[in-house]
């Protein structure tokens, strides 16, 4: 899920705001201020080891392959069930039952693999920027996460309709739809995307919130299971904080692996920055200074 910026001062910001941030790590006996540098001279850089972990381990597709795999099993008993909905309350407008069924999905590190984007983020030294996300973005060369394939074949085969949940704004919903066909997932028709800047009458969204979204596919479907790889492509984060993330995953922890369904991602999300107070102003090591403070030594 890509996450985009609040205002122009903040790179990105809370409540599902996150974009992956290559910097250089400092070394534990350093201040932290001091960068890191590579025995080849190439500074050292935070996703790394994130990005080489999902494009080489054998780990990652086996995890990837699994949630699905499981998914796609309990799609039976989710159609069965007339009164099973995997939307929060507070984001559901006008009751499930009856509506056609559908999957929420997120796009991106959800059934969309952007690593390479992020490894040439991490080879050049830079960072995510909307000028380099949206070329990357029309070059439509994302493949499919492991397993989602097949469970989204599963599903339309059910006559399951697969919503598009995205953060990837609207003006990219063309090329997203064509990258999405070409590896095989299905696209019913262009409303099925529901991209960032999406109009919902009598809602409006926070920055880069999914909530109205999500009640927006509430009106018109039955909403059997949603995947995503933040905690905000669920139900809506009130506070960004590591508190406020825990009380929401705690509150629904039941809903996980039956109604919601996570994808692992390491290389960006709303919970780095909710370490250090969703201030992405802040000076790069003062927010790697966080960063190192939030870590559990227990010793």
């Amino acid at each position: 899920m890509r996450l985009l910026p609040l205002t122009a001062a903040l790179l990105v910001a809370s409540l599902g705001l996150s974009a992956c941030q290559t910097t250089a790590p400092a070394a534990a006996d350093a201040p932290v201020a001091a960068p890191v540098v590579a025995a080849a001279g190439v500074p050292a850089d935070d996703n790394l080891n994130a990005v080489l972990w999902i494009q080489r381990s054998a780990e990652y597709n086996a995890i990837t392959t699994s949630v699905y795999r499981a998914a796609a099993a309990r799609l039976d008993a989710a159609l069965a069930d007339p009164d099973w909905d995997a939307l929060v309350p507070a984001e559901r407008a006008n009751p499930a039952r009856g509506l056609p069924p559908a999957v929420i999905v997120d796009v991106d590190e959800t059934v969309l693999d952007n690593s390479p984007y992020q490894a040439r983020l991490v080879v050049d030294g830079l960072s995510y920027n909307e000028v380099t996300w949206d070329s990357w973005v029309r070059e439509r060369k994302a493949t499919a996460v492991p397993g989602v394939v097949e469970f989204a074949k599963a599903a339309e085969a059910r006559g399951v309709t697969i919503l598009y949940i995205t953060n990837r704004a609207e003006h990219l919903g063309e090329d997203t739809l064509a990258n999405l066909r070409a590896v095989g997932l299905p696209v019913k028709d262009p409303s099925v995307f529901l991209g960032l800047g999406t109009f919902v009458e009598g809602c409006e969204d926070n920055g880069s919130e999914k909530r109205c979204r999500r009640e927006l596919a509430g009106r018109n479907y039955r909403v059997l299971m949603q995947f995503g790889d933040q905690l905000g492509d669920f139900a809506e984060i009130l506070a960004n904080t590591p508190e406020g993330r825990e009380a929401l995953r705690a509150e629904h922890a039941a809903w996980f692996g039956q109604r919601w369904w996570v994808l692992p991602n390491p290389t960006y999300g709303s919970w780095e920055p909710a370490v250090f107070n969703n201030d992405w102003r802040q000076p790069e090591a003062d927010r790697r200074r966080a960063k190192r403070e939030a870590l559990r030594l227990e010793r």
